[in-house]
């Protein structure tokens, strides 16, 4: 493989451009991936638009991309639970050294891990991209390489609804129906969750939280009240959730979070926004609300491929777009304008003409206009 076998997406500058990229070379311990599927996130865009997200900062030219699966291309020494032509799902955050945090299985707040596609480490969205063998794990044959690149996301969620102690015959409500939130839907039914309500800005995002199980939906709006809101998730639930999960970081949804749990309940900060936000302290302390951060995630993956293969848990309705690598500029542009629910970008050399991004659309994209397609509907 040469240099001329590796192109990646790069962001430099505040600009997304595709470069060929050389093939990484391999340590010990390490595999080479040759990418499958690299699922576009909301992180991806914060570092394209924002150059940072939090105090994260984008401060070189780097490689993006960490929801990936692909196929095993070549092993280091040592490596023996993987083989050339394995399907494998990878878990972006490696830790790098044994701290304390590692020892406590909570490896995910190491302040010195790797992680995929966040500065300063580059991503996946590449033809080829070397990865720690411990952290690939290896998709049964029921899995899809497309499924696979979803367990990121669902490994997300898996770990909000650990961190709010989410239990069968709970009531839930989920702010939010973007990618996280709709997995944290389906984690919830998986569970045994009886009642869910989901809220968000887009009426498309909620009819599709509807198909997939949500009891109730609630349209919201820039200028909605936070103690309206709650007082509407009570009324629909003819009671106070046990558990609230913000997948947004907006604060009109955080405090009607804060409002509507019950007394003793669990507030689920899951969304990235703003560095401080207005909570509202003395309603959630004299109420013993508890309000916690989940971050990445610990543990998860093999709960989240067996939650696929047993089909306890279907996350392909959530695709809704298709690009290749080639293509992944028009894919990025997608996910800015908020259009579709997740959108896959094809790593893999193109072998015919470009098919239209659409997930059900077989046209070649020069005889396709999304408009016009009759079956290009994302939901």
């Amino acid at each position: 493989m040469s240099q001329q076998d590796n192109l990646a997406l790069v962001l430099a500058c505040g600009e997304l451009k595709l470069e060929k990229r050389p093939v990484p070379e391999l340590c010990p311990g390490d595999v080479l991936v040759k990418v499958s599927f690299v699922g576009i996130c909301g992180t991806d865009i914060h570092l394209w638009l924002d150059g940072k997200i939090g105090d994260i900062v984008v401060k070189k030219p780097m490689i993006l991309g960490h929801e990936v699966s692909g196929t095993i291309a070549k092993v280091s020494c040592g490596v023996t639970h993987l083989k050339a032509g394995d399907k494998v799902s990878i878990e972006p955050s490696v830790p790098r050294e044994n701290d304390d945090f590692v020892r406590i299985g909570r490896y995910n707040l190491s302040p010195t891990s790797f992680t995929t596609g966040i500065p300063p480490d580059d991503g996946a969205m590449c033809r080829y991209y070397v990865h720690k063998a411990n952290y690939c794990f290896k998709l049964p044959e029921c899995v899809s390489l497309e499924e696979g690149a979803l367990v990121e996301p669902l490994s997300i969620a898996l770990h909000a609804c650990h961190r709010g102690r989410v239990k069968v015959g709970q009531k839930v409500f989920i702010c939010g129906a973007g990618p996280i939130g709709l997995m944290n839907l389906l984690v919830c039914k998986a569970i045994g969750v009886t009642l869910i309500v989901v809220c968000d800005l887009c009426q498309d995002r909620l009819e599709k939280a509807k198909c997939l199980g949500a009891t109730v939906v609630l349209k919201v709006d820039k200028c909605t009240c936070p103690m309206e809101l709650a007082q509407k998730v009570k009324t629909s639930l003819c009671a106070m959730p046990d558990v609230c999960i913000d997948c947004t970081g907006a604060d009109t949804c955080i405090q009607a979070s804060v409002y509507a749990v019950k007394p003793g309940g669990i507030v689920v900060l899951v969304g990235m926004g703003v560095n401080t936000s207005n909570i509202p302290v003395l309603y959630a302390t004299i109420r013993e609300v508890d309000i916690r951060g989940s971050f990445k995630c610990t543990n998860t993956w093999p709960t989240a491929i067996a939650l696929i293969a047993s089909k306890k848990v279907d996350v392909k309705p959530l695709i809704s777009h298709r690009f290749p690598l080639e293509q992944a500029l028009e894919a990025f542009d997608v996910v800015k304008k908020g259009a579709g629910i997740k959108v896959l970008v094809n790593c893999e050399a193109q072998q015919c003409p470009s098919l239209c991004p659409q997930s059900q659309c077989s046209q070649p994209q020069s005889q396709c206009q999304t408009r016009q397609c009759p079956q290009h509907s994302f939901f």
